[in-house]
C-alpha cells in the first residue's frame, strides 16, 4: 500500500530510503502528515518508531507554524542504518530554543519533549533559513518505547 500523501503536500522526492515533502505547516495538515510518516515507517519495517516519530514531527511542524514567517517547509524522512533521521527545513533563520518546561503553561514544552524522546536532535543554519532534525534509533532502550 502506497503512503497517503497529505492533501497540501507535494512529494518532491521519493525513493526506497528517502522521502521529501514540500508542505505548509498548518494545523489541519498534521494528521495527514502523521499518517504519511507512519506508512513510510511501516514500509521500512520500523513501525515501532511511529508514536515517537509522530510526536516529534508534529512538534517540528508546529514550530514552523508558530515561529516562521511563512508556513512553507520541507519535511524529509531518511532511513538510516540505526533507524530514521527526520528533518524540517524552513525559511526562519532563528534557531529553535528549548526552554525548561513550565508545568503551569500550556506552551513551551515541545522541544523539551522532543529532546527527551529522540535519540539525537539539532539544527543547522542554511542559506535560506534552517534545518531542524531528529534521529530515532530502532530497537534502542530509549524513551520512545522500543
Amino acid at each position: 500500500m502506497k503512503p497517503e500523501v497529505p492533501p497540501i503536500a507535494a512529494p518532491s522526492q521519493v525513493s526506497g530510503a528517502e522521502c521529501q515533502l514540500m508542505l505548509c505547516a498548518e494545523p489541519h495538515v498534521l494528521a495527514a502528515v502523521r499518517r504519511f510518516v507512519g506508512a513510510r515507517l511501516r514500509e521500512w519495517g520500523l513501525e515501532e518508531l511511529r508514536p515517537a516519530a509522530a510526536m516529534c514531527v508534529t512538534e517540528l511542524l508546529s514550530n514552523v507554524h508558530k515561529h516562521a514567517a511563512t508556513p512553507e517547509c520541507v519535511l524529509e524522512l531518511r532511513r538510516i542504518a540505526q533507524g530514521i533521521r527526520v528533518s524540517v527545513r524552513d525559511t526562519e533563520p532563528s534557531p529553535p530554543v528549548m526552554r525548561e518546561p513550565d508545568h503551569m503553561s500550556e506552551r513551551g514544552r515541545g522541544l523539551f519533549l522532543l529532546s527527551e524522546t529522540a535519540d539525537a536532535w539539532g539544527f543547522e543554519p542554511k542559506a535560506t533559513g534552517k534545518e531542524v532534525w531528529f534521529v530515532l534509533n530502532a530497537f534502542s532502550e530509549g524513551v520512545h518505547g522500543t
